[in-house]
Formats: C-alpha cells, structure tokens, sequence
C-alpha cells in the first residue's frame, strides 16, 4: 500500500502567491482574521479552495496583525478559546455562504508554537476547534504532542503535522525563527517533505535523527518561491510513491 500524506499551506494571509500555491495542495489552512485576514480574502481563498479540490480549514492565529502573530502573547485559557472560536466563526460563516464545508482547524504561528509546550493553551485551542464542530484538528506530529493529546481529549480527530519548510531542534519542536536552520533552503525542504513522507523522520539542526509521525505536511505560502516548493514537492512527493491526499480523503 502506497503512504499516504496531506500537503498543506497557511493561505489567506495576503500573499500575491496563493493562486499560484493552491493547485499544489491538498488543504488549505485560511486565515481568519486574526493574525491576517478579512471577509474578502477568506472569500477568495475559499473559492481558490473549492475549484482545486482542496479541502480547506481555519488557521486561527493570536489577534495580532501587526506581528503576524508571531509574537508571545499572554492571554487566560478563557480568552484563547473565545479568540480562537471567534476566528473560526467568522470563517465558517463566510464558507457558508460560499457552499464550503470546513474539514479542519490549525492554529497559526506563535500560538501554536507555545502550545507544542503547553497544555493548558492546547487545551483552550482544540476547546474552540471543538465547540465549531469541526472534525479535524492539525497539531505538531511527535510522541506524546501536547496538542494531539488535547485535541483527542475533546472528542476531536488529531492530525500529526511535520513542517517540510522548517528546521527542528531534538525534542521535535520547530527551531525557533530567527536562528541559522530555522528555514530550509529549497532543494533541503522538498528532501526533507519526502523524508517524512515515506520514513517519519527529520534530522534535527543539531544532526539527531527525529521521529515525526505525520499524516499532513505543511509547507508556508508566503514566501517568494512558495509556488515553486509546492510544485515541486508535491512532485517530488508523487515520484517517490506517495499518495497525495487530504486526510478526509483517506
């Protein structure tokens, strides 16, 4: 039997990319109006989504536009799920009217970043996911993932997430932004998609092999070659006997 694995991106988010990106994926994380996003671009994002085949999901992100949400922030457990649940409400209700179903959840940036490590955020995030009744939830793929464990924990259906784009530190979580390693180069992020595709490894930035038991790969629609990677990786992905398909789709 052929692996299977989701390619997914973080869209919505403005970048002049996304048309270019979405053929290549089969699920499309929107964002919705936290980090980035208003009607109008969850409306278009959702019609890119729709006349690809691509199953598309809520990428709430912490309410942040002006860093992109990539910055700490502290909120109380209460107030994460009521932003977060806000952020997907808002999508579900543009989905609506465009006749889109949303299969998934997956939050942005550095919310989840401190939720690898948190439980008590974890567990805010995936309440949200679940009160929106939506099945699916994307959370880092490792032995005992924090965010997987929250997910399960409220009756959602956990999807191990590996980051074809991104460095890791030893311990599976991402190597933070900012550092040498943090983003793969191109030819080193469609090797190492395909690595966690067919074996569930990486090897960390300080050369220890990491399992990432994954079923979804994500790779960032905003950079300059994101088109490119995604073509390229998906390619790559199809070359090396993988079954590119969202995990609604078996």
């Amino acid at each position: 039997m052929l692996p299977v694995m989701d390619l997914n991106a973080d869209l919505g988010e403005g970048s002049p990319h996304e048309a270019a990106v979405m053929p290549f994926v089969t699920s499309a994380n929107i964002a919705c109006g936290g980090h980035a996003g208003d009607a109008e671009t969850m409306r278009g994002s959702l019609r890119l989504a729709a006349r690809h085949g691509v199953a598309a999901g809520a990428h709430p992100g912490f309410p942040d536009r002006e860093g992109f949400g990539r910055r700490e922030m502290h909120f109380s457990p209460q107030e994460v799920t009521a932003f977060v649940r806000e952020q997907i409400e808002t999508l579900k209700a543009v989905a609506a009217r465009e006749g889109v179903r949303l299969a998934h959840v997956k939050p942005h940036g550095m919310l989840y970043n401190m939720a690898v490590r948190d439980a008590a955020l974890a567990g805010a995030i995936a309440r949200a996911a679940a009160d929106s009744g939506i099945p699916l939830y994307f959370g880092l793929a490792g032995e005992g993932s924090v965010m997987l464990r929250e997910a399960a924990a409220l009756g959602l259906t956990p999807v191990g997430e590996a980051f074809a784009d991104r460095g890791y530190a030893p311990d599976g979580s991402l190597w933070p932004r900012g550092q040498a390693g943090a983003l793969l180069p191109h030819a080193e992020a469609v090797a190492q998609g395909v690595r966690v595709a067919r074996e569930g490894v990486v090897t960390a930035v300080t050369g220890e092999a990491v399992r990432v038991p994954a079923r979804t790969l994500c790779l960032h629609g905003d950079g300059a070659e994101a088109a490119e990677l995604a073509r390229d990786l998906r390619r790559a992905l199809e070359a090396a006997g993988v079954r590119v398909a969202a995990p609604t789709q078996g």
